[in-house]
């Protein structure tokens, strides 16, 4: 990933190393992964396609790893082209939709308007029953309980608050945009 904008700076080794936790006793091992391919891009797609297929049922994982992959893109201050192309790829051979992949780039990159049924990965003649379901996935998933009860490190939780601050963001814009429209009363 830092390969693809040309070079690799400090700021996105630190920022790989805030996001993928390394157990000491494999550093020397990730260290070596990572100097391989820090000097050619080529082969990242083989290695996307082992990783898609190591949690093809759990693709919240790839979502996981995608956001993480965005961090370190922008660590260095900027998003590349060569980068938003890499991202793109990876994204499509992990299955990941461009409606999410779109809402994930607006989360991450200033300046990337964000499609609040994009960030919900709804229609936007979905009804708003549904948007609200689609909103309330996302705040259940990103809460910081849940993503510790995964395992993901400090920086990912904090990762998780800005998706579901953009999800509340999209709800909350998809409300006031509908303004005259009312969910169902609950059959009681």
């Amino acid at each position: 990933m830092a390969k693809a904008d040309g070079h690799v700076t400090r700021d996105e080794v630190a920022a790989f190393r805030e996001v993928f936790v390394i157990p000491p006793e494999e550093e020397k091992n990730a260290a070596r992964v990572f100097n391989l391919a820090r000097t050619d891009v080529a082969g990242f797609e083989d290695y996307a396609r082992r990783i898609a297929r190591m949690f093809k049922d759990r693709p919240e994982v790839l979502c996981d790893l995608m956001e993480g992959l965005f961090h370190i893109a922008l660590a260095d201050g900027e998003y590349h082209p060569h980068e938003d192309a890499f991202l793109s790829r990876v994204a499509e051979i992990f299955g990941i939709p461009r409606a999410r992949f779109a809402a994930l780039r607006a989360r991450f990159v200033r300046g990337a308007e964000p499609d609040p049924y994009a960030v919900l990965e709804v229609s936007p003649d979905a009804p708003l029953e549904e948007v609200r379901a689609a909103w309330r996935r996302i705040a259940r998933d990103c809460h910081p309980d849940r993503l510790m009860a995964r395992g993901l490190p400090e920086e990912a939780i904090e990762i998780g608050q800005k998706r579901l601050a953009a999800a509340n963001a999209a709800w909350e814009a998809i409300r006031a945009e509908r303004g005259g429209e009312r969910l169902p009363e609950a059959a009681g």
